[in-house]
């Protein structure tokens, strides 16, 4: 993608398979460009949920997003671990310094001992015959769900050992050097 800066800001946008506003963040820092993939870090990030309601992450985290798997991943540092929420979702795109993906329900979470639990089955289902979900969406969605059970079992990828602390240093460097500059 042309204008991918490091170290630049951009904001998230999580739609509903029907086009509707889901969840938006306000900041992700580009932390690094790979060819299927990019990296990003945030912490204690502004959130407006699709009602207005608004929180703030409680820590720091370091996100992928992928150009063709359906899912996204977001590693959570926290005191006594590195937790993983993953979203199966669109892959994403970048318009107007926004990052925008539609997120399908399934989520997985992973725990510091490798761990994992499916979440959002029923609201997957719910929102499966309410917006009516083809066929094929439904085989993607749970095929890429598959691939990234595979990933947490074979701690590749995002799940490899060290690789969020290694992010979040980088975020952090990137950080100081902005207030400092």
């Amino acid at each position: 993608m042309k204008n991918l800066q490091i170290g630049k800001k951009y904001q998230i946008h999580s739609y509903k398979h029907n086009k509707k506003i889901h969840r938006a963040w306000d900041e992700a820092i580009l932390l690094e460009i790979h060819d299927d993939y990019l990296v990003f870090g945030n912490e204690k990030t502004k959130v407006i949920e699709a009602d207005g309601r608004t929180w703030r992450t409680k820590e720091p985290a370091v996100l992928y997003f992928y150009y063709n798997n359906w899912f996204n991943i977001i590693g959570q540092y926290k005191a006594d671990g590195i937790y993983y929420y993953c979203n199966i979702a669109s892959p994403f795109i970048i318009e107007e310094d926004t990052i925008k993906y539609i997120d399908y329900d399934l989520d997985l979470r992973v725990f510091p001992d490798g761990s994992f639990k499916v979440l959002d089955r029923g609201e997957y289902k719910y929102h499966k015959e309410l917006m009516n979900y083809s066929q094929d969406l439904d085989k993607i969605l749970k095929s890429e769900l598959s691939t990234l059970i595979e990933l947490v079992r074979k701690k590749s990828g995002a799940f490899s050992t060290g690789i969020v602390e290694k992010y979040y240093e980088d975020y952090k460097n990137l950080k100081v050097v902005k207030n400092n500059g």
